[in-house]
């Protein structure tokens, strides 16, 4: 985390003041949070990256059996019970 200092207008620091006190925060606990409402968070760019370098990462591998195929005999199994509601 990096320090960083800012100036408020009175009115604004006293409302945020308030708010902290009120919800057992700080006021830069509060400010950090308004900062990734408004923004999004720092690491979305990281994470969005690191979603796509693992798109398709079981793509070719043949040990895993079809996930369509999975379910189906699952189903089958349970066939008989779901048709008599138990």
């Amino acid at each position: 985390m990096v320090r960083t200092q800012l100036y408020l207008e009175e009115a604004i620091h006293r409302r945020l003041r308030d708010l902290a006190r009120r919800r057992r925060r700080t006021v830069s606990d509060l400010v950090r949070d308004a900062i990734v409402r408004t923004y999004g968070p720092a690491d979305v760019d990281e994470r969005e990256r690191t979603l796509n370098a693992i798109v398709g990462l079981w793509r070719d591998r043949d040990d895993i059996p079809d996930s369509t195929e999975y379910v189906r005999r699952l189903r089958r199994g349970t066939r008989l019970r779901r048709l008599l509601g138990t």
